[in-house]
C-alpha cells in the first residue's frame, strides 16, 4: 500500500520525470533567485536616494507595471509564433539591461528617475518572457500535469524568494546594489542556454496565424465570453490588488515597524519566501481535498490576517510569522487562479488567456502598490497596512456571485481537428467573405422554452470562438422552422472558427440537436455576401455570356428579339 508521502511525491513530483521541463525548472530557479536579489538592491538603493514611501513603492510599480500593459501583446505573440524564440528574446533583453544598470551604478550615476526607469524596462522583459514560458507548460508535460508543473514552478519561484532577498540584503549591505544588479545579469545565462538548446517543435497548424491585432482582439473576445475566466480575473486582480500592500511597503515595514537594515529586509522576504514555498508543497493535496474556491477564501483569509498582524507587530518574530502565513496564502491562491485559467483554456488561445490573467493580476499589483503607498504617505504605514488587510476579508464576498470553477475534467481539444469543411462549389480565396451560415432546426411547439434557452448558451460559445451578428430567427408562416443566422468576416476566419470548436463544446450543440424534430440533423447553409456592385467582376466572361443570353431572351432588354418596337419619332 502506497503511503502518504508516496501519494504527495506522485502528485507534486511527478513533471520532473520530463527531462525539458526539469532542465527550464533548473534555469529558471537560477534566474529567479537573480532577480530577486536584484529588487532587493533597487528597493533598497531607492530608500537611500529617495527615502520616502511614495517612491519606495514606486520600484514596485514600475516592476509590474509593465505586465499589465505588454502582457496581452505577448501573450498573442506567443499563440501565434514560437514561443521558445519570444522566452530567448525576453531572457537577452533583460541580461543587457541588467549589466548595464550594474554598471550605471557601479559609476554613481544612478537616479531614482533612471532606476525606475531601469526596473521598468526589466518589466517588459518579464512580461514578454511570462505569458510564453507559463502556456509553454503544455508542450513541455502531458496536460494530466499540468496542474503539478503549475505549483512546482511557484514552488521553483518561492525557494529563490526563501534564499533570495535574504542573500540579497547581505550582498547590498557588504558590497552595495550594483553587485546585486550584475548577479541578476549572470543569472540569465544559464536559462539563455537550456532555451537555446530545446528542441521545441511547434504544433503543426492547420491554417496560417492570425495577425497580431486579429489574435489580441480574439484573446479578449474568448475571455470575455468564458464565465469561469471573468471570475477568476476578477477575483485575482483583487487579490493582486489587496496583497500589494505587503509587496510594496516591505521595505518601510523592515525600517520603521521593526527598526532593522537591509538584511532584516531580506529576512522579511525570506520569511515571505518560506511561506510561499511551504504553499507550493502542500497545493497539490489541498487541491484533491478543497475546491478551488474554498482554497481562495481560506488564501484570502490567511493573507488579510497576515496583513493586519504585520502592520500591528513591533516584533521581527512575529512580522516574520505572519508573513510565513502571508507567503503561504499568495501562493495557495495564485497557483489556483494560474492552473484554473490554463485548464480553461484551449491551445489556440492559452498564451492570450494567461496573459489577461498577468495583466490583470499584476496590473491590481501595481495600481495597489501605488495606492498603499499614497495611503502609508499621507495617513501612516500601520494604516496602510490594515486598510488592505480589511479589504482582504471584506473581498470574501466575492464569491457569492464570482465562483472560481473547477474545470480540470474539461475535454478542450479540437472536435473537428483534422476534419476539412466541405469544399465549396464556387471559386474563393482565404479573404473572400462575409461568409454567412444558416442553421434550419424543426421545434415541437412544447420545447421552444428549452430550446431558446439552450441556444442563448450555443449563441456564447459561437461567439466566443469569433461569430459575428448571431440572430435566432423564427418563421412567422411555420411556427415549427426557427434559423440560427451568423456570420464570419472572411472564409479563413470561418474555417477558424470552426477548428476551436471544443469536445467539451460539444455537449452544447448536441443538447441543440435533441430538441431537434426528424431523423435528418438540422440542415447548414452557407453564403458568402455579394454585394451588387461587385458582381460583374466575378467572372466578366459568365457576365458576357449572361449578357448575350439576356439580349436573345429578355423583352425588357434594348434589341432584344422580344423586345418591344419603338414608336416613330414624330
Amino acid at each position: 500500500m502506497s503511503t502518504a508521502f508516496d501519494r504527495w511525491r506522485a502528485a507534486t513530483l511527478a513533471p520532473f520525470q520530463v527531462r525539458i521541463f526539469a532542465a527550464i525548472w533548473i534555469a529558471t530557479l537560477i534566474s529567479t533567485f537573480g532577480s530577486l536579489i536584484q529588487g532587493v538592491g533597487a528597493s533598497w538603493l531607492m530608500l537611500s536616494i529617495a527615502p520616502s514611501a511614495d517612491m519606495v513603492a514606486l520600484v514596485q510599480t514600475s516592476t509590474t507595471l509593465p505586465i499589465m500593459l505588454l502582457s496581452l501583446v505577448a501573450g498573442a505573440i506567443s499563440d501565434i509564433w514560437d514561443r521558445r524564440r519570444l522566452m530567448l528574446i525576453a531572457q537577452m533583453i533583460m541580461l543587457s539591461v541588467s549589466a548595464v544598470l550594474a554598471f550605471v551604478t557601479w559609476r554613481g550615476h544612478i537616479t531614482p528617475w533612471m532606476l525606475l526607469a531601469f526596473t521598468f524596462v526589466l518589466g517588459c522583459g518579464a512580461a514578454l518572457y511570462g505569458p510564453a514560458w507559463q502556456s509553454s507548460v503544455g508542450e513541455q508535460v502531458p496536460r494530466d500535469l499540468v496542474p503539478s508543473a503549475v505549483a512546482l514552478n511557484s514552488l521553483g519561484f518561492n525557494i529563490s524568494r526563501t534564499v533570495g532577498p535574504a542573500v540579497g540584503g547581505a550582498i547590498v549591505a557588504a558590497f552595495g546594489a550594483q553587485f546585486a544588479f550584475f548577479i541578476n545579469a549572470v543569472s540569465y545565462v544559464g536559462l539563455i542556454v537550456v532555451l537555446g538548446s530545446w528542441r521545441y517543435a511547434p504544433r503543426a497548424r492547420a491554417l496560417p496565424p492570425e495577425s497580431l491585432g486579429v489574435a489580441m482582439r480574439a484573446g479578449l473576445r474568448y475571455a470575455r465570453l468564458s464565465p469561469a475566466l471573468v471570475a477568476i480575473y476578477v477575483r485575482a486582480t483583487v487579490f493582486g490588488m489587496m496583497g500589494s500592500a505587503v509587496w510594496a511597503l516591505m521595505p518601510l515595514i523592515a525600517k520603521e515597524l521593526v527598526k532593522g537594515g537591509a538584511v532584516t529586509y531580506g529576512i522579511l522576504l525570506g520569511a515571505f519566501g518560506t511561506g510561499a514555498m511551504i504553499g507550493a508543497l502542500t497545493i497539490a493535496n489541498l487541491r484533491q481535498r478543497l475546491s478551488n474556491e474554498t482554497l481562495v477564501r481560506v488564501a484570502s483569509l490567511m493573507f488579510g490576517l497576515a496583513s493586519i498582524a504585520a502592520a500591528l507587530s513591533p516584533w521581527l518574530t512575529a512580522t516574520m510569522l505572519a508573513l510565513v502565513g502571508a507567503g503561504a496564502a499568495w501562493v495557495m491562491c495564485l497557483s489556483t487562479f494560474n492552473t484554473s485559467v490554463q485548464v480553461t483554456s484551449p491551445r489556440w488561445v492559452v498564451g492570450r488567456t494567461v496573459a489577461i490573467y498577468q495583466m490583470l493580476t499584476f496590473g491590481g499589483l501595481a495600481l495597489g502598490s501605488w495606492l498603499w503607498g499614497e495611503v502609508a504617505h499621507a495617513l501612516s504605514l500601520r494604516t496602510s497596512l490594515v486598510a488592505a488587510g480589511v479589504g482582504f476579508l471584506v473581498s470574501l464576498l466575492l464569491g457569492r456571485w464570482l465562483h472560481v470553477s473547477q474545470s480540470e475534467d474539461l475535454d478542450l481539444e479540437s472536435m473537428r481537428l483534422g476534419s476539412p469543411a466541405l469544399e465549396p462549389k464556387i471559386d474563393i480565396v482565404p479573404q473572400s467573405g462575409p461568409v454567412v451560415i444558416n442553421i434550419e432546426y424543426r421545434v415541437a411547439a412544447e420545447d421552444r422554452v428549452a430550446f431558446a434557452a439552450a441556444m442563448q448558451e450555443l449563441r456564447r460559445v459561437r461567439q466566443r470562438d469569433g461569430a459575428r451578428g448571431w440572430t435566432l430567427l423564427h418563421d412567422m408562416d411555420d411556427p415549427e422552422r426557427w434559423i440560427e443566422r451568423y456570420h464570419s468576416a472572411t472564409w479563413i476566419a470561418h474555417l477558424r472558427r470552426r477548428l476551436r470548436l471544443t469536445r467539451a463544446d460539444q455537449a452544447i450543440e448536441e443538447h441543440v440537436r435533441r430538441l431537434h424534430q426528424g431523423d435528418r440533423p438540422p440542415h447548414v447553409f452557407r453564403y458568402l455576401e455579394r454585394p451588387a456592385s461587385s458582381l460583374a467582376a466575378i467572372d466578366k466572361s459568365e457576365a458576357e455570356r449572361l449578357g448575350e443570353r439576356a439580349a436573345r431572351t429578355d423583352p425588357l432588354f434594348p434589341g432584344s428579339a422580344a423586345a418591344p418596337e419603338r414608336p416613330p419619332k414624330a
